[in-house]
């Protein structure tokens, strides 16, 4: 069988509106030395074949970074089921990565090991739990959810966790990497990290 990589589309959500940031585009905060987006372009890209970044503002600095920028077919900033649901509807392979842009050090073997856990189970989505907590924008889904998506936006439901309850989902163990969900979602949050 083909390594999930090969059959993986990665998806950056920058499209945020950082009401918590100040209103700033979080992807293009700089965090030790680099903007947030380059930390995580560097962690996913080599763990997928093709790669887009979400994003609805700043798109020339975004398309700067060489890979494909799609904003959300919703408009208003309608939260990260908008970016997933553009992600897929992009996507020429059976499974799509997800991660968000406020994460700098996101785990390096995501892919992997959420695509062991999907392609395990048969579910149709796979969610790093980091022991205390589920990450659901850390997912790898089949692309084949997309009608499931679509149909919960249309009917106005924006909460992740909704939309999960109506999938077959499998979380995926990663306590032993707990610090690598730490994200950067204020100001504060950002001096600390720093």
């Amino acid at each position: 069988m083909a390594d999930i990589k090969d059959m993986t589309t990665g998806v950056i959500l920058a499209g945020g509106r950082g009401r918590r940031m100040d209103e700033r585009d979080k992807g293009l905060v700089t965090f030790a030395g680099c903007r947030l987006i380059e930390h995580v372009i560097g962690a996913l890209e080599p763990q997928v074949k093709t790669l887009v970044i979400n994003a609805n503002r700043n798109l020339e600095v975004y398309r700067a970074y060489g890979h494909p920028v799609i904003s959300d077919r919703l408009s208003g900033f309608q939260g990260p089921l908008a970016g997933i649901e553009s992600a897929l509807a992009f996507a020429q392979t059976p499974y799509l990565a997800t991660a968000p842009c406020d994460t700098p050090n996101p785990p390096c073997n995501l892919v992997e090991r959420l695509g062991d856990a999907l392609l395990k189970t048969g579910s149709d989505l796979a969610v790093a739990d980091d022991g205390q907590r589920m990450h659901p924008v850390f997912c790898l889904m089949k692309t084949a959810v997309l009608d499931s998506l679509r149909a919960q936006l249309s009917d106005g439901e924006r909460k992740i966790d909704r939309w999960f309850a109506k999938l077959k989902v499998e979380r995926c163990d990663f306590s032993a990497q707990k610090e690598a969900f730490c994200n950067i979602n204020t100001p504060q949050d950002l001096a600390e990290m720093q």
